[in-house]
């Protein structure tokens, strides 16, 4: 199987999980990664970008509407927009607010799960509330990989517990070992060829 995207959603500690889990990447990580975290609607853009940035070995931005995915970047959903993926793109919505969130994760991973199928790969990390366990599903309808937090590791269990509630997911892990995963899943993607966890 080789995979084409990572999504993530992350809420309350997400900021700290993501740096744990997205720094050891290197800058050759073949695949693009699309982040929403929860944050307020007052949120300054660009300062979850800024922080990251100084973390991580891959370009960082925030995303905008009709961005092209591209390897070995990460693409941040804005405050206060729900951001969707297209198949090699992406796009910004303002619709209402889902499980008072926007960006909502759900959101986020049904829409990834429509385009890329049994090509992508989807991550949730720490946050205090069952965002996400909807888009998980999805992902398993539509057979791609699914990954969760530990919830005995996370700064806040809920959101991860929720998705491992669901019955669906493939592994939960520790954020180191979910750095370690990516990488092995994304090497299924690129030159070396037949790299692939089960």
């Amino acid at each position: 199987m080789s995979y084409e995207l990572v999504v993530i959603g992350c809420s309350w500690g997400g900021l700290s999980a993501l740096r744990k889990v997205l720094g050891p990447l290197p800058s050759t990580f073949p695949l693009p990664i699309v982040v929403a975290q929860h944050r307020s609607s007052q949120s300054t853009d660009g300062s979850m970008t800024a922080v990251l940035e100084t973390y991580v070995s891959l370009a960082v931005s925030e995303a905008d509407d009709k961005d092209s995915l591209e390897p070995g970047h990460i693409y941040i959903a804005p405050p206060d927009y729900h951001l969707l993926v297209e198949r090699g793109s992406l796009a910004l919505s303002t619709d209402e607010k889902v499980r008072f969130s926007r960006p909502s994760i759900d959101v986020l991973l049904e829409s990834a799960a429509d385009a890329y199928g049994t090509r992508l790969i989807a991550v949730i990390l720490t946050g205090a509330n069952e965002d996400g366990a909807i888009g998980i599903r999805r992902v398993s309808q539509m057979r791609g990989k699914s990954i969760v937090q530990d919830p005995g590791t996370a700064e806040r269990a809920e959101m991860p517990q929720a998705a491992v509630d669901t019955g669906v997911v493939d592994m939960v892990l520790s954020l180191e070992d979910i750095s370690e995963v990516l990488l092995s899943l994304a090497g299924a993607a690129d030159s070396r060829g037949g790299l692939h966890v089960v």
